[in-house]
């Protein structure tokens, strides 16, 4: 199983440090689905506090739960002690996880250009959008930074938000253009925001 990072910025900047995976990662266990129902669901936690961890660090935005050999396939197989998450238990995770709120399934035709230049796939399949940091919280930054910036009644492209120098340093720099829809949208049903144009056109007004 294997997620797909969605950062077009990380091509100008260094790996991040080796993610430093929990004790009970190293244990066999861990990665077989437990039939006690209290340790079900203290498992099912763990499992979700990985993966929020491991997308944080690698700032992942989505994963696919697919068996295609990329970089980040550590996060379901552990190969020192040749154990691997079953995808059945790995898509019960990520239910668990979208009954808490951090995560959601990518709909189909939702995907960009960016999307497939990463190899990510926009929908259709197991993807997953990893909140964590949800579209609220997202909004909630966006937000902070326009009122530090003097940013109200300014109109900027979509473009400029998450890979423009002005938010360069920002958390969200290189957010997910989808992802940063939802943001917006966010915003834009508090009476905070405006989007106008269409597609690769688009810019937003704060108020």
């Amino acid at each position: 199983m294997s997620s797909t990072p969605t950062n077009p910025s990380t091509s100008s900047q260094p790996p991040p440090p080796a993610f430093d995976f929990p004790r009970e990662y190293h244990f066999p266990p861990f990665f077989t689905r437990q039939t006690n129902l209290t340790t079900h669901h203290s498992q099912l936690e763990k499992w979700s506090s990985l993966i929020l961890s491991y997308a944080r660090h690698h700032r992942l935005f989505r994963l696919s739960l697919s068996y295609d050999g990329t970089p980040y396939e550590d996060l379901f197989r552990n190969r020192r002690i040749n154990r691997s998450l079953r995808l059945a238990d790995a898509r019960e995770v990520l239910e668990f996880m979208r009954k808490e709120g951090r995560a959601e399934p990518v709909g189909t035709g939702t995907g960009s250009g960016r999307d497939g230049e990463n190899g990510n796939g926009g929908g259709g399949g197991d993807v997953y959008w990893v909140y964590w940091r949800t579209p609220e919280e997202w909004a909630g930054l966006i937000e902070g930074w326009v009122d530090e910036t003097a940013q109200k009644g300014t109109v900027l492209t979509l473009y400029e938000l998450t890979d423009g120098e002005g938010t360069r340093g920002t958390e969200f720099y290189g957010l997910d253009p989808d992802l940063l829809q939802k943001a917006l949208q966010v915003l834009v049903k508090r009476g905070k925001a405006q989007i106008f144009g269409q597609e690769d056109q688009q810019g937003v007004k704060f108020f």
